[in-house]
Parts: structure tokens; C-alpha cells; sequence
């Protein structure tokens, strides 16, 4: 007869922590029992169940916490409209042409007669006008004033401005040119050729139409 299978040893089972309920129900099952004479009740080692871990927290660098909240949201400054480009000298080919008398204006302006205000208005929408319908050129005639040098022609290719020989208008019209509304229509100016009125005249250079 074959010999039997030598029998395997018992898995020891694994203990088994009380439940919170199960404690509960020991304690209540010990409470009013009586501990034999030299004999004392045996409690579970652990009556109570095992503090929960609390998750770990994050460190936070202190960097982090001290510095305060602060909106990435920033609002952009509106751009500043760009104004009218500053008046400019004209090339050299055409201010000579201009000095010598040897360019007619495509439309002339004469403001005798007029007040200093009234002059302003009635140069700046001759300007205006003139440059919406695409002309380069125009003579403004202002007049020398009445000083004792009022007969010379003051003739240059630049303007000079000098007390003893200067009209009101004479002098106010470099002045208003310089003003944005004028800038925007007016490149350039230049005192006329004596047979265009000499110092009591100018050539304005308008603008090219967009």
C-alpha cells in the first residue's frame, strides 16, 4: 500500500486588526465580567483603534506665501493719435525753380483787406480745397504791410522775418502754418518771385491727396 502524502503544514493566518464596532462590542462584552481568583481578563493589546493619518500637506515655500495676489491683468494705454508731420524744406531742384520765378501756382489767394482771424479761416479752407482736388502749388498773397520798406521786394528762398519790414498777415501766415490743421494739408512754403508778388507772397507746397 502506497504510503500516504505527508500532510502539508497549516497556513497561519495573518491577524487581523479589530474594527472601531468590534472594540465597541469587546469592551461592552468585558465591562461587567469578573476576573477569576489569580486570573485577570485579557484585554486585545490594541483597545483602541489607530489614529487616522492625516494627508500630508504641500510645502509651500515662504516666497509663495508672502507674496500678495496680484491681477496679470494689465489695461493698455491708448495710443496717441500720431499728428501731422512737420513742414519741410523742399528739394533743391524745386525751391530753385521756385526762386527763379519759373513755376506758376495752380491757384492763388489774396487775403488784402482781410482781418487776421478772417484770414486764418479763409487760408486754411483755401488750402484744404485746393489739396482735395489734387493741386501741388498755390500763391498766397498777404501783402508787404505799410513800413518804409514796404516798396522792397524782400526776395529769398527762405523766409526772413525782420520788424522794420513785416505786415500783419506777412508775418501771422508762417506762424498758422505751423499748426496741425495747417500741417495736415501743407508741406512746405517758400517767399514768391518778385513777379508773383515777391515779400508779400508766398508759394505753399501742398501735400499729395491720399
Amino acid at each position: 500500500m502506497a504510503d500516504d502524502p505527508e500532510p502539508k503544514p497549516a497556513r497561519r493566518r495573518r491577524a487581523r486588526a479589530l474594527s472601531e464596532e468590534e472594540h465597541r462590542l469587546w469592551r461592552a462584552v468585558v465591562k461587567d465580567a469578573k476576573p477569576l481568583r489569580g486570573k485577570a481578563i485579557v484585554l486585545e493589546p490594541d483597545q483602541s483603534p489607530a489614529p487616522e493619518h492625516e494627508p500630508p500637506t504641500k510645502s509651500v515655500s515662504k516666497s509663495k506665501q508672502d507674496i500678495p495676489f496680484r491681477s496679470a491683468i494689465v489695461t493698455p494705454k491708448p495710443a496717441r493719435p500720431a499728428g501731422p508731420p512737420p513742414l519741410n524744406d523742399l528739394d533743391r531742384r524745386t525751391s530753385q525753380r521756385l526762386a527763379r520765378g519759373q513755376v506758376e501756382a495752380e491757384a492763388r489767394l489774396d487775403l488784402h483787406g482781410h482781418g487776421r482771424e478772417e484770414a486764418r479761416i479763409s487760408l486754411l479752407r483755401f488750402v484744404a480745397r485746393c489739396r482735395a482736388e489734387g493741386l501741388r502749388c498755390v500763391l498766397v498773397i498777404t501783402g508787404k504791410g505799410e513800413s518804409p520798406f514796404s516798396r522792397h521786394t524782400l526776395h529769398s528762398a527762405r523766409y526772413h522775418e525782420a520788424a522794420e519790414h513785416s505786415g500783419i498777415l506777412r508775418s501771422a501766415l508762417p506762424v498758422w502754418l505751423e499748426e496741425p490743421a495747417f500741417r495736415a494739408e501743407v508741406a512746405s512754403f517758400q517767399p514768391a518771385h518778385p513777379r508773383h508778388g515777391g515779400g508779400g507772397a508766398f508759394y505753399l507746397w501742398l501735400r499729395k491727396r491720399k
